[in-house]
C-alpha cells in the first residue's frame, strides 16, 4: 500500500509589486501570483524553501 503524501495548503495574502523577481519567479512556482489564491502543493524540503523565501506574503492555510 502506497503512502499517502503529505501536502500543504498555501494562500497569497501579499501583492507581488514592488518585490525582487526572484520573488515573483518563486510565486509563479508556489502557483500564485495573485493575491486571495490558493495552491496545494507537495510537503516537500524544496516546496518549504519557497515558502520561506516568500513568508511575508503568504501564508499556510493548512496541513495534511
Amino acid at each position: 500500500m502506497a503512502k499517502a503524501a503529505k501536502t500543504i495548503k498555501v494562500e497569497q495574502t501579499g501583492s507581488a509589486i514592488r518585490r525582487h523577481h526572484s520573488q515573483r519567479s518563486t510565486l509563479i512556482g508556489l502557483k500564485l501570483n495573485k493575491i486571495g489564491r490558493t495552491a496545494e502543493l507537495p510537503d516537500t524540503p524544496e516546496v518549504r524553501g519557497m515558502i520561506a523565501k516568500v513568508h511575508h506574503i503568504v501564508r499556510i492555510v493548512g496541513d495534511k
